[in-house]
């Protein structure tokens, strides 16, 4: 076998395609037909609960539903292919689309449309520029393809197989969060009130809650950015915990402890209640998985006596302070306003078995978060050996 047949061809073949052709090279638009997606655009985004799925080709995928009746695409499946942007989703149930961007993209002939959806997830496509991509480019690029169709079948049977683990899984987890939310809706008191709906049995009738605003039981603080120009303060071994950071366990910015010590960078402990006040994120709660730095952008809390209860508190309130205290859901927030709220508090102990009860959930939903990040992992490096690459083909 030459290097050529060796590149041309996935590193991993079923039994029965061992000894077939070498994949031949072709292009995208000898593989699928496209249609303009105008007569299926709806009318309104004044979006319903129930209805057609209204679909966009970007992470949202579902934007929401509406009830127009009229015009709903059916010829299913299909993909849906973001003119601008070269996103695309695999869709298998009817719909209605946003925007008059979207390339409806259908095979041609006996190709398997979810084999080619998955080898156009292989493609590496710089979309830099404003402009629409599939007719002037996209449909263009160089692809292998198998000689049988069966090899493209036996193909895409594999990856709908795991890709319906993996939903299977990502339900589970999420159902998980919604268990938890909904517990953590009983156990807390709602807005408004000073006693949560649900208490444990041997809590029963031990008095009411206590107000106490998170100034008056918390230490609380921000910190600083190292000046930029300086380059003696970057490089370090200090992780520099940045506000879309607040929950991850490694950070992309080091800081050295000469940029610590010229700075007002503060430095936190894992397990420590981070608040992110500005960015994206503004308003999302987290604990510290780290040490490391923190600037003006992240306030860090540590409470008296229960740090897990009152994470959990917050994070069961978070949404409540973003509607109240960040217009229209952007913006930022302030030191001030989060030593103002009030939260309630029973004696030590309670604290103790809601934070031991909800954190527990915590263990069960990050061991199914990281089941489902293994598949995605293992889907992944999978489609790496099914798939030829276009990179290493001499061609």
């Amino acid at each position: 076998m030459n290097k050529k047949r060796e590149i041309t061809t996935p590193k991993l073949r079923f039994p029965k395609y061992i000894h077939a052709e070498q994949w031949e090279l072709t292009q995208f638009k000898n593989l699928l037909d496209y249609e303009r997606p105008d007569l299926y655009i709806v009318n309104s985004n004044n979006y319903k609960d129930t209805g057609v799925p209204v679909l966009t080709a970007n992470k949202s995928f579902i934007l929401g539903y509406t009830d127009e009746s009229n015009n709903i695409y059916n010829n299913i499946p299909v993909i849906i292919f973001d003119d601008f942007t070269t996103e695309k989703k695999y869709v298998d149930f009817p719909f209605k689309i946003k925007s008059s961007a979207i390339k409806i993209l259908k095979p041609k002939g006996d190709n398997i449309l979810k084999f080619i959806f998955e080898l156009m997830n292989t493609i590496k496509f710089d979309a830099k520029e404003h402009k629409r991509y599939y007719i002037s480019a996209y449909q263009n690029l160089e692809i292998f393809v198998p000689h049988d169709i069966g090899e493209q079948q036996k193909i895409s049977d594999c990856l709908s197989s795991l890709d319906e683990l993996i939903d299977a899984e990502s339900r589970k987890l999420e159902k998980l969060e919604k268990y938890k939310k909904g517990l953590m809706q009983k156990l807390f008191p709602a807005i408004g009130k000073t006693m949560p709906e649900w208490r444990f049995p041997e809590f029963q009738g031990h008095g009411e809650w206590k107000a106490k605003s998170i100034k008056n039981s918390c230490d609380m603080f921000s910190g600083g950015t190292p000046d930029t120009s300086k380059k003696e303060f970057y490089g370090g071994d200090i992780p520099f915990i940045r506000s879309a950071e607040i929950d991850k366990s490694s950070t992309e910015l080091f800081i050295t402890e000469l940029g610590l010590k010229n700075s007002s960078a503060k430095m936190v402990k894992k397990g420590d209640i981070l608040i992110a006040l500005y960015g994206a994120n503004s308003g999302e709660v987290a604990l510290s998985q780290i040490d490391g730095a923190i600037n003006q952008a992240i306030l860090c809390l540590r409470h008296e006596t229960n740090n897990m209860f009152v994470y959990h508190y917050l994070s069961h309130i978070k949404n409540w302070i973003i509607s109240k205290y960040i217009q229209g859901g952007q913006g930022n927030l302030s030191g001030q306003i989060i030593k103002a709220v009030s939260l309630y508090f029973p004696q030590p102990k309670e604290q103790e078995k809601i934070a031991d009860c909800l954190s527990e959930i915590d263990v069960i939903i990050t061991e199914q978060t990281n089941k489902v990040e293994k598949l995605k992992t293992h889907k992944k490096g999978l489609m790496q050996q099914l798939f030829p690459s276009m990179e290493e083909a001499d061609i």
